[in-house]
């Protein structure tokens, strides 16, 4: 009879540890890696923002949560760097393929 009162009590312990293993720790990880790309901003990045607008990290103010991104010619815009959702890698000219 004790076994059981364990069980009952150990199998929703379970269930809350692994949903934190498949679900929230994954998520926290990636939170993690976006906050710290975020803070490693440099000019000549490219990102996208949280709005859709690809652009090129023109000049990052230091001391500010704002980045100055290039959006088009001519056009530069100030952002916060929490509403920038990706920072797309660079592409080195010799890896397009010839075709």
């Amino acid at each position: 009879m004790l076994a059981q009162q364990y069980g009952t009590f150990l199998l929703p312990l379970l269930i809350v540890g692994v949903f934190y293993m498949v679900y929230f720790r994954p998520q926290l990880k990636a939170q993690a890696a976006l906050k710290a790309q975020q803070q490693g901003l440099k000019r000549g990045d490219k990102v996208v923002t949280a709005g859709g607008i690809v652009g090129t990290v023109a000049r990052v103010l230091e001391g500010t949560t704002e980045v100055e991104v290039d959006i088009a010619p001519n056009v530069r815009v100030s952002v916060v760097r929490s509403t920038i959702t990706t920072i797309l890698a660079p592409k080195a000219a010799n890896d397009s393929k010839a075709g």
